[in-house]
């Protein structure tokens, strides 16, 4: 599930999440109030997780709009391993990985010269 939502300022809304998934929320402009009523507003670049089960209720009680992407999905339960900024399932991925980067192949042969501007 990918939702991209704009609130009105001063609008509530509700989406229902299928109670065995798991998602999260990012704030893309202005702040919203979102879980429970009496919770403190959330402002943009923020990220909020979902626990399980949990549904979304929101609003906006600012004058200005409120955008926010919620995206949620079943979890596949797969393992999963992190370097650096490597992401896979097994560390035998993970080394065929930095070996590729290393030797720039198989998606990395311009990785060597590539800058950021």
């Amino acid at each position: 599930m990918y939702l991209d939502f704009t609130l009105k300022p001063r609008a509530q809304m509700n989406q229902s999440i299928p109670e065995s998934w798991n998602g999260f929320v990012y704030i893309i402009e202005g702040e919203g109030v979102f879980g429970k009523p009496a919770s403190s507003p959330v402002t943009a670049h923020h990220v909020l997780v979902l626990g399980p089960g949990d549904g979304l209720s929101v609003w906006n009680r600012s004058s200005k709009p409120l955008r926010f992407v919620l995206i949620a999905g079943q979890p596949i339960n797969e393992p999963v391993v992190q370097y650096g900024p490597f992401v896979m399932n097994t560390q035998a991925e993970i080394d065929q990985t930095i070996e590729d980067y290393h030797y720039s192949k198989n998606g990395f042969e311009m990785a060597k010269y590539w800058r950021s501007q």
